[in-house]
């Protein structure tokens, strides 16, 4: 079960969208992770993968999804917010609910974090919270599943079909100030 943070995508910063689609499968891709160490570990010790693996899965979430999160909230929604077009104005109720997901889930995530910490630290966790680990990973779960596809299938398309080239391009260099990198004047 070797993890890996920074595998490769498959887009870049001259398609920004795509790489919110490639965020949403490494998204997928780390959730899975710990749901398998949680349910096949059931709280007892972790033999060194599965220690590796939640160590690098808790730190995705921890570091790399929030930077996610915030793209959405920060640079794609609110240009979403502010297009005349008909489509964009039938989705406010959408980005309401997508609004509402991430919160929901940073609140999950929380736990989750403090959970597996705990697990780490310690090398097992009691019933009662390998339990409410896995109950929150199994939440985080269906609201992904829900909350990506609808991203997914609708909002980055329609971003893709409203948006000018420098809406999109200034939020390419949103997301790469996020990460701490300069983009060319060429975006």
């Amino acid at each position: 079960m070797a993890v890996t943070i920074g595998s490769k995508l498959e887009s870049d910063y001259t398609n920004p969208l795509g790489m919110l689609g490639d965020c949403h499968r490494r998204i997928e891709r780390f959730l899975n992770v710990l749901l398998t160490v949680s349910k096949e570990a059931r709280g007892g010790a972790l033999s060194e993968e599965y220690r590796n693996a939640l160590a690098t899965a808790l730190r995705y979430f921890r570091e790399g999804a929030p930077r996610h999160t915030r793209d959405e909230e920060d640079s794609l929604f609110p240009r979403l917010r502010k297009s005349q077009a008909m489509e964009a104005r039938q989705t406010m109720s959408l980005l309401d609910d997508l609004h509402q997901d991430h919160s929901v889930a940073d609140a999950k995530h929380l736990t989750v974090d403090a959970l597996g910490n705990r697990w780490l630290a310690n090398g097992h966790l009691p019933p009662d919270d390998a339990q409410a680990m896995t109950e929150a990973l199994e939440f985080l779960r269906a609201l992904y599943q829900r909350h990506i596809a609808l991203e997914d299938a609708e909002i980055f398309p329609l971003a893709g079909r409203l948006l000018p080239p420098d809406e999109i391009s200034a939020i390419a260099r949103e997301m790469a100030a996020r990460r701490g990198l300069r983009l060319d004047a060429r975006l």
